[in-house]
């Protein structure tokens, strides 16, 4: 009789899960580049430390598999560690038999165990399965922008260049004073902001040429990052992953935005998709609609001091739409 036991999955264990999720995961990556995009990110500075995937086996049997992501966050002013679950999945021919279910409570008792308090995932399946595994939904909105733009489709005097590594621990100090009015949120260092923004353009670079784009661009003034935006381009729609600015309004943000706006003055505006926290709207920016999220976020609190998290409102929580996973 075999027993269930959790394990690393590297090898034929990962060969086997790839294979296995290509077909719902692979977002237009080739069966080879859907291989390189994972093994990529686990070589970030970022990734090697706080990102792996975990098989459920019996005996030599794979079950089911997990990504297994280990934060550092932020809850009401009190640091908080959390584990990000992503791309669970029961090997075809074991559904039905609670492998995953299994899986999942393993891994979370040892994360509390080790200290971790807050458990996080994005289902893109709906909540009903994930609430059944004590997870409750924090519903949250996507809204689509529009970049106010002058009637002599001129750009603004602003310094805008493409945004460089020297620009991350900018990035990351913005974004700390920007983040401390919200009750959760990610304590986003140079390291993650850098795998946020490799991520996106792992995924353009090793895809088909000209499907995808990750713009990265900074206002700058003096010798400084001021304010920045990451966009991923495809099939003539943006997706601002993130952004900051050192203007608690946004203006320099705003400004950049339309800089980028006016590149091209001849082109289609672009539709524009950003999920931008509560309180922050550029004044050259306006939301023209607002839609939930495909990706519903659920947490689950791990210990006592992490209760508070399910109290937590949309309006409460800065979360960028790169850090989902």
């Amino acid at each position: 009789m075999h027993i269930r036991s959790i394990v690393p999955a590297e090898g034929a264990y990962l060969d086997q899960i790839l294979y296995a999720t290509y077909e719902i995961w692979h977002e237009g990556l080739s069966r080879e580049a859907y291989g390189l995009y994972y093994a990529a990110q686990r070589r970030t500075a970022w990734g090697r430390s706080h990102l792996d995937r975990v098989a459920l086996v019996d005996g030599d049997t794979l079950l089911a598999s997990a990504k297994r992501y280990r934060f550092d966050a932020m809850l009401d002013g009190k640091p908080l560690r959390a584990i990000g679950l992503g791309a669970i999945f029961t090997q075809p021919g074991h559904r039905g038999s609670g492998a995953a279910r299994h899986l999942v409570e393993e891994i979370l008792a040892a994360a509390s165990g080790e200290g971790v308090g807050l458990a996080l995932l994005f289902s893109e399946i709906g909540p009903e399965y994930y609430a059944r595994l004590g997870f409750t939904s924090i519903p949250t909105h996507d809204q689509q922008v529009r970049v106010a733009e002058s009637t002599r489709h001129g750009a603004p005097m602003t310094m805008v260049r493409a945004g460089e590594e020297r620009d991350l621990a900018d990035i990351a100090a913005m974004g700390a004073v920007r983040a401390a009015r919200y009750r959760f949120h990610l304590d986003r260092d140079r390291d993650l902001v850098h795998y946020a923004i490799a991520k996106r353009r792992l995924l353009a670079g090793l895809g088909p040429p000209g499907v995808r784009e990750v713009q990265f661009f900074i206002a700058e003034e003096g010798a400084s990052a001021v304010a920045y935006a990451v966009i991923s381009a495809h099939a003539g729609e943006w997706t601002i992953e993130e952004c900051g600015d050192r203007d608690p309004a946004g203006a320099r943000l705003g400004a950049l935005l339309q800089v980028l706006i006016a590149r091209d003055p001849a082109e289609r505006r672009p539709l524009i998709r950003a999920a931008l926290p509560d309180g922050f709207m550029p004044p050259q920016v306006s939301a023209i609609a607002k839609q939930p999220s495909p990706q519903i976020m659920m947490v689950r609190a791990l210990s006592g001091d992490a209760s508070a998290v399910l109290s937590l409102r949309e309006e409460e929580i800065l979360y960028w739409n790169g850090d989902r996973f």
